[in-house]
């Protein structure tokens, strides 16, 4: 029987679960995957069912041996308390990762806006606002000062760790938007998206039914 549930919006489109559900399997917690699809356009907190069933009315959600954690990071520190080793041993280099983790949960609005997690569509060369691009050079300029420090191929050297998880749906953004990046850059999305986490998740995202695209998520800008 397992050891509680987590909460997650569609695979497709849910950015902020595929964080959550990656922290989760990086720690190997048995938790029931529980699936509540979006229901319209503004997102996993305008869906009743989401709504009724977690504490913020957000995803993603968990519940673990009595201990009930949303949001993100929150999820992610609960998992590193489980599984020591998901932050980076060095004292340094630790807090250095939970400082870009949290600039990611709570930054890179421009981003957000212009540039939506899809993990289903190409939409090449839209969606580069001004602001977009402003957080997309601050984004670059992270990855390759913690891949530099740490000697890659992740943020934090050799294994694929929690702010890797943090800054993974990134990743799929820029794999949809493909704005112009470095080689660099590159190689870090490459090493992401090969995790056998990740390609789980996009095979995943791309078998769910039709019926639940939303025409929000699946139209692009105009320009």
């Amino acid at each position: 029987m397992p050891d509680g549930r987590l909460v997650i919006g569609n695979k497709r489109y849910s950015s902020w679960s595929l964080r959550g559900w990656l922290a989760v399997h990086l720690a190997g917690l048995d938790v029931e995957e529980v699936l509540i699809p979006f229901v319209r356009n503004a997102g996993g907190g305008s869906t009743p069912a989401i709504a009724a069933r977690t504490p913020a009315g957000l995803v993603p959600y968990l519940e673990h041996r009595g201990a009930k954690v949303w949001e993100s990071l929150s999820i992610c520190e609960y998992c590193a308390e489980q599984a020591p080793g998901l932050w980076p041993e060095d004292r340094a280099a630790r807090a250095a990762a939970r400082s870009i983790s949290a600039e990611m949960a709570t930054g890179f609005r421009g981003l957000r806006q212009a540039m939506w997690f899809n993990a289903g569509r190409d939409f090449s060369g839209l969606g580069r606002t001004e602001a977009a691009l402003a957080d997309i050079a601050r984004i670059e300029a992270i990855w390759a000062e913690c891949r530099a420090a740490q000697g890659g191929p992740f943020l934090f050297g050799p294994r694929f760790g929690l702010a890797d998880a943090m800054f993974a749906p990134v990743v799929g953004r820029f794999l949809t938007w493909q704005p112009e990046i470095s080689p660099t850059t590159r190689a870090y999305m490459d090493a992401v998206r090969a995790h056998p986490l990740v390609d789980r998740w996009y095979r995943e995202a791309l078998a769910e039914p039709e019926s639940w695209l939303l025409a929000g998520y699946e139209t692009p800008p105009s320009s």
